[in-house]
């Protein structure tokens, strides 16, 4: 476990250093807000589109070749997108190195499954948890690091996470052990490593069926936050790549303060399925108050407040990852990996066109929030879909279970 979790955080510090500074390079190209924010969505959209089709490949590969193999290829092709980035000199560059990285990344979903391969069901949240930890810890080192080196130098973090990429790569070949013996691998099929074929045997999972849209539908809010949130408080409080790495550090402390600390406490008292219900209610009030927030530090606040929103990720991955066999779990894993990516390419066709609506609006204009409306609604909307199906699984289980438990 201490080998992969420090390997998803040097992963997640070189992601987290070019958050805060994507947008702005973004900008160095275009003319007006409204133009950065269109294109921003467009190249956000390329990695989103290329990791959608090849999450669900290299999740398969790594079932038939073993986990090592596939995140050293990962790395390399991190660690090259970064560069290329760094170097690139019109948006048309920008998008086509993006377009590369997502078909070759999947760490995340390879490192949940290398986490699944060397943990037993049953605590296989708590594990999850302590890679959201890292997530979390990657969060707090990248942004601030990415908004100080941008405020020497736009193009400096990208080189600088290029660099981390190919320390994990070194770190990888030399010292990550593979977690897959060859006896549990299976052949790899290109047909059942399509994502709609892969999203197709998620939804057939027992215990698994409307969840997949709960993700699917969590997911997008997420993801229409993240692709919003340097625009939005830029438009709003006028924040630039240094403020921005700060709220995303915060975002990381408390990543880390409840996936890290708290989910292993909260998982003695809560089930896995009210910590998911739970989560999603209060990430749906989070959203609102963001949205309306009308000073900086407000953003702040909210963050801390919204504990339990942490505790979504870790939640659905262990329900997921239990309902499926050792043999499939880089696919399983993949096939949400590659359902959060096709969310990936839906956010900025959703956020980028209200921030370029609200573009023009006066600073601290409270329709500015527009985004995370947006979020608050699908969030809520999840909600209840989690809701009636946990509380659709309890009936099942009380009528066709022993009759002790139908009394």
């Amino acid at each position: 476990m201490p080998f992969i979790m420090l390997t998803v955080l040097i992963d997640m510090v070189s992601v987290g250093l070019i958050i805060p500074v994507l947008p702005t390079l973004v900008g160095s190209f275009t003319g007006s807000q409204a133009d950065q924010a269109f294109w921003y969505g467009v190249v956000v959209f390329a990695f989103g589109i290329a990791n959608f089709f090849g999450s669900p490949v290299l999740g398969a590969l790594s079932d038939a070749y073993g986990r090592r193999p596939i995140l050293l290829l990962g790395f390399c092709g991190l660690g090259l997108n970064f560069f290329a980035t760094g170097l690139a000199t019109a948006l048309w560059m920008l998008i086509t190195v993006r377009l590369v990285g997502g078909a070759m990344q999947a760490n995340a979903a390879v490192a949940n499954a290398y986490v699944a391969d060397i943990t037993p069901p049953e605590e296989r949240a708590k594990r999850f948890g302590m890679l959201g930890a890292m997530f979390g810890v990657g969060f707090i080192i990248g942004p601030v690091m990415g908004g100080l080196l941008g405020a020497i130098s736009i193009q400096l973090p990208f080189f600088a996470a290029g660099g981390l990429a190919m320390i994990n790569w070194l770190y990888g070949y030399f010292v990550l052990p593979e977690s897959l013996p060859v006896e549990r691998r299976r052949p790899f099929h290109w047909k059942q490593a399509t994502p709609l074929k892969s999203m197709r045997a998620l939804a057939s999972l027992s215990g698994v069926g409307r969840l997949v849209a709960v993700v699917a539908l969590s997911g997008l809010a997420q993801f229409v936050m993240f692709t919003s949130w340097v625009l939005y408080t830029t438009f709003k409080f006028g924040w630039g790549p240094r403020e921005n790495g700060w709220s995303l550090a915060a975002v990381g402390v408390m990543s880390l303060i409840v996936q890290g600390f708290m989910l292993g406490r909260l998982l003695k008292r809560f089930s896995t399925r009210r910590l998911a219900v739970a989560g999603l209610l209060s990430s749906s009030v989070a959203y609102v108050l963001w949205g309306a927030a009308t000073q900086g530090w407000m953003m702040y606040a909210v963050i801390f407040l919204n504990a339990l929103g942490f505790t979504i990720t870790a939640a659905f991955q262990s329900i997921i990852s239990s309902a499926a066999d050792h043999h499939s779990q880089g696919q399983t894993l993949g096939a949400v990996n590659s359902l959060n990516s096709l969310m990936a390419v839906v956010a900025p066709l959703c956020g980028a066109p209200l921030l370029a609506t609200v573009s023009r609006l006066p600073r601290g204009d409270w329709r500015i929030g527009a985004p995370f409306y947006f979020c608050a609604a699908l969030q809520a909307t999840s909600l209840f879909m989690a809701y009636f199906h946990f509380r659709g699984e309890r009936r099942y289980a009380l009528v066709s279970g022993p009759p002790e438990l139908r009394k």
